[in-house]
Parts: structure tokens; sequence; C-alpha cells
């Protein structure tokens, strides 16, 4: 039965740490500087330890609703849950193990899950992070770089999650 890989989830949540370094380093490092009023001064004294650690852990978080987002066949298993799907031999169990037998490996490649990672930036992130910006009186320069941060993020990781099978 399909289920949960924790080896992918956590080799996942390392994308945004990954993506990071480069995107908001010498890619759009001095423009999102400039988006954030942030200088060198007030990144001086940040504990990076704390940091990185709780930017992995929300990267793994990240992680396990993407894996239901990318693989349709987690569908049928929360559809089947409450009718015995984990029962041996059950109708449910059963058709589970047939449907999966013939379309377990549908739509599990790389692109079909970047795909989805880039309509979870276009309707997830885009929505969330473009309102509260907008409420905080932040640019579209700042919105720009930041959703386009986590939708290639989201992106990459959606890729690598379908094509895990």
């Amino acid at each position: 039965m399909e289920s949960l890989n924790w080896f992918v989830i956590l080799a996942t949540g390392l994308v945004p740490l990954a993506v990071g370094a480069i995107w908001y380093g010498p890619l759009f490092g001095k423009a999102w500087m400039d988006a954030t009023d942030m200088t060198m001064e007030k990144m001086e004294g940040a504990n990076m330890a704390k940091m990185y650690s709780f930017a992995l852990l929300f990267g793994v978080m990240l992680a396990v609703p993407l894996t239901f987002i990318v693989i349709h066949q987690m569908g049928v298993f929360s559809a089947l849950q409450n009718v015995g799907v984990d029962t041996p031999g059950s109708e449910a169990n059963l058709f589970a193990q047939n449907f999966m037998s013939k379309y377990g490996t549908e739509f599990r490649t790389f692109k079909h899950g970047a795909l989805h990672g880039f309509l979870t930036g276009l309707f997830v992130f885009l929505p969330i992070m473009a309102t509260n910006a907008l409420f905080e009186r932040k640019s579209w320069k700042y919105i720009l770089l930041n959703v386009g941060y986590w939708t290639v993020c989201a992106m990459i990781m959606g890729g690598i999650i379908s094509a895990w099978a």
C-alpha cells in the first residue's frame, strides 16, 4: 500500500536550504537585501544553527503535504481509510491492490511533480504571501522574490517526490 516515504520526505526537506543558498546568495541576494532592508550588520549575530534547523524542519513539514498533492494515488487510500483498506483481504484492500497494480505508476515523473509544485506556488504560496506582504506594505519585488523562491523549491521537491516511486 502507498504510504509516506520518510526518506524521500527528509531528503526533499533539504531542498529549500540548497535552493536558498543559491537564490538568496549569488542569484538574487542583493535584490533580496534591498527589498527587505537587510544589511550585513543585521545578519551578524544571528543564531545560524537555530535558523538552519528550523528551515530544515519547515522543509520537511512542506514535503509532507506536497506528497499528497503530487502523488495522485494517495487520494485512493485516503478515500478508503474508513472502509478497511489496511485490513488484508478486505474488499477495500483488494480494490487498492488491484488499483495500484494497474495505475500505481501513473503520473509518477519528475516533470509531473514539478508541475504540481508550480501550481502549489501559484495557487497557495502567492495568495498567502502576497496578502501578508501587501498589508505589511512590502513591494512586489519582495513578493515575487519570495514567492519565486518557494515555487522553485516546491517544483524541485514535487519533482523528486513524484519521481522517487
